[in-house]
């Protein structure tokens, strides 16, 4: 039986399905084109502002660190200069444990730091001696370690200077005594070469005096120390003080050779003075050795003789560096004439000194 035929239509359609079929392909692979080049266009634009975002963050980061960096460095800077432009400069510092300042300033396994620590340890534990005063390093430290304890202690004046008004001692070796060769007189580091000597010399001389005076009538241990604290932080005062201390020293060495000149006697440090070729009279001691302390040196040995024996205090120097030795501790002067009351020093080389606090 012959297969029955399809009608028209139904045919028809047959022949234009794969037309259509194809026509829906293209349309689909049209908008996956197109979403693919939206999708590609959108994170084009998220890529590049991402890399915008960040590129921008690290800006910004770099320059808040530089900020940060330029704030701290001139908060820095002002937090110094504030501290050094209202925060006393003190010549003579705070207390600090010894044993702790020994372990700060010599560390390591050399002879001389062995030497040191166990110098310490000796003060420490043998003389009681507790804490340390740190001295400003110059070449007035030995005079500023014995003025500090001084007026630190409120100690009288001496019995010779009771009796005598020293503010008119530069015109009494002028006049008195000839000795016009102290208008060479050399005022540490200033070098002053003008015609005033005496007027300097005298203001100097009257300082000294006033603030001694005042000193020495505060019964109160803290309102000494306040003082100590305001007087050591002004180093105009403070070498005034130095050079009328340094004048005090001539006077006494002077007064002394007039002394010998007369066939009296005279304590023997003072004959050892006047035996050396360099000091044999007062005006050379003078030039060669006292218009240097300040300015190029400080006091020698027998310049604390004489500085012990001028103030008629017994200045006691622990020199740390003769440790195990019979000139580990040392007195100046080593006979005081009368019980002269005792101030203590420490010395690492002879040369700096410090104020050791039992």
């Amino acid at each position: 039986m012959a297969a029955q035929r399809s009608p028209p239509r139904a045919r028809a359609r047959e022949r234009e399905r794969p037309g259509a079929l194809a026509s829906g392909n293209d349309q689909v692979h049209s908008w996956a084109l197109v979403t693919s080049h939206a999708l590609d266009i959108a994170w084009g634009i998220a890529k590049g502002s991402v890399m915008l975002a960040v590129s921008f963050l690290v800006a910004a980061l770099c320059y808040f660190r530089r900020l940060h960096f330029h704030v701290g460095h001139r908060l820095k800077w002002w937090s110094g200069y504030l501290q050094r432009k209202f925060k006393r400069n003190l010549s003579v510092e705070a207390e600090v444990d010894l044993l702790s300042y020994c372990a700060r300033e010599w560390k390591g396994d050399t002879p001389r730091a062995k030497l040191m620590r166990k110098a310490y340890e000796e003060l420490f534990w043998r003389h009681h001696i507790k804490c340390v005063r740190q001295v400003k390093r110059d070449n007035y430290d030995a005079l500023r370690s014995v003025l500090f304890q001084i007026f630190s202690q409120g100690l009288s004046f001496p019995s010779w200077m009771k009796e005598k008004d020293i503010v008119k001692l530069p015109e009494k070796l002028l006049f008195s005594q000839g000795c016009n060769w102290i208008q060479q007189y050399s005022f540490g580091p200033e070098n002053y070469t003008g015609s005033n000597v005496f007027g300097k010399l005298r203001k100097c001389v009257e300082l000294l005096k006033t603030q001694w005076t005042e000193f020495s009538g505060i019964k109160d241990y803290h309102k000494r120390g306040s003082m100590c604290n305001i007087l050591f932080s002004d180093a105009i005062l403070e070498y005034k003080l130095y050079e009328a201390l340094k004048f005090i020293m001539l006077y006494q060495v002077t007064e002394a050779y007039e002394q010998m000149k007369m066939k009296k006697v005279i304590p023997s440090l003072f004959r050892l003075l006047f035996s050396r070729e360099t000091s044999s009279d007062p005006l050379s001691f003078m030039m060669n050795h006292l218009n240097s302390v300040g300015d190029t040196c400080g006091l020698e040995q027998i310049d604390m003789f004489i500085l012990g024996y001028a103030l008629e205090v017994k200045i006691k120097v622990f020199r740390l560096f003769k440790f195990n030795s019979r000139d580990f501790e040392v007195c100046y002067p080593e006979e005081p004439l009368r019980e002269w009351p005792q101030i203590s020093l420490l010395t690492e080389n002879d040369r700096h000194y410090h104020v050791p606090v039992f």
